[in-house]
């Protein structure tokens, strides 16, 4: 058995439906395919539909599972609270909420308009807040049992230059989640989170740092493991937090990252190495509007 295994036994999440936000690509889409192998039916939500329907019919085909795509801006309560009316409405019941969804800028915070920070948290803070919020309230008055999962990072609590709205809003999330742990145990709802280290998706890396930059600041680097996450990992950790296995965890984050935080807190803190023409040159290879 080597770490690109599946964890849990067949069947382990049979008769569970999860939702998944920014669940179309990336890591999201790597849970999702796995709670899809152990029996679970699945929502995959994000802004752009046709990812999203490409990924489910593909996730259909190899696993044989039933995906459903719906197209949600998490940012918007409106669309949130449409988002999980079609869900309940698709599959009965939605048992586990993963609030993947994000957004990232790596740049000095000096650089970011008012309109770039706060984009980043409206994703991933006031995001994760209106899934919580419209999932929480329909659980409560049901008297339905429910699990959340949230994706968090390491730097949420240690902090990080670069990443200044990221941290900020990861830490948000972090706090809510074992906020609503104590206040929402008496409802039987769950919630827990992952703070992921370097797990390299499809392109991501080459958007945050391109060129000759993903070479120089090989996240590999600076794990002591010696290598980045596998996909399988992060998502046998995943399926198991929104498992019956785990009942009794409650409020608490699981750091999956290879010793990565413990080498050097600050994701990104060593990017000061990055000379001020680089910037310029980031900026304009992402259209950056003034």
């Amino acid at each position: 058995m080597s770490y690109t295994d599946g964890m849990l036994k067949d069947g382990a999440l049979k008769g569970k439906t999860i939702l998944v936000t920014g669940g179309g690509t990336g890591l999201g889409k790597s849970m999702g395919l796995y709670f899809l192998k152990l029996g679970a039916n699945l929502i995959i939500t994000s802004r752009k539909l046709d990812v999203l329907q490409n990924t489910a019919k593909e996730m259909e085909v190899s696993t044989g599972g039933k995906v459903l795509p719906l197209a949600c801006d998490v940012r918007e309560i409106d669309q949130v609270e449409k988002m999980w009316t079609d869900a309940v409405a698709h599959f009965g019941k939605v048992d586990v909420v993963l609030n993947n969804a994000a957004g990232n800028f790596i740049s000095p915070t000096e650089r970011l308009s008012s309109n770039a920070f706060n984009t980043v948290l409206d994703i991933v803070l006031k995001g994760t807040s209106n899934v919580t919020l419209t999932a929480g309230k329909y659980w409560i008055k049901e008297k339905q049992a429910g699990t959340f999962l949230n994706i968090v990072t390491t730097y949420a609590w240690t902090g990080s230059g670069y990443v200044v709205p990221s941290a900020a809003a990861k830490a948000g999330v972090l706090a809510m989640t074992r906020s609503l742990a104590v206040e929402w145990a008496k409802y039987k709802i769950r919630s827990n989170a992952i703070a992921p280290g370097p797990f390299p998706t499809e392109g991501a890396w080459s958007r945050l740092l391109p060129g000759d930059l993903v070479k120089k600041f090989d996240p590999a680097k600076k794990v002591p493991v010696g290598r980045v996450g596998d996909h399988q990992e992060l998502a046998n950790i995943a399926a198991y937090l929104v498992s019956d296995y785990s009942a009794y965890v409650n409020g608490e984050v699981i750091t999956i990252d290879g010793g990565e935080w413990l080498m050097g807190a600050g994701e990104f803190n060593n990017l000061d190495a990055i000379p001020q023409e680089m910037w310029d040159m980031m900026e304009a290879s992402r259209g950056k509007k003034a």
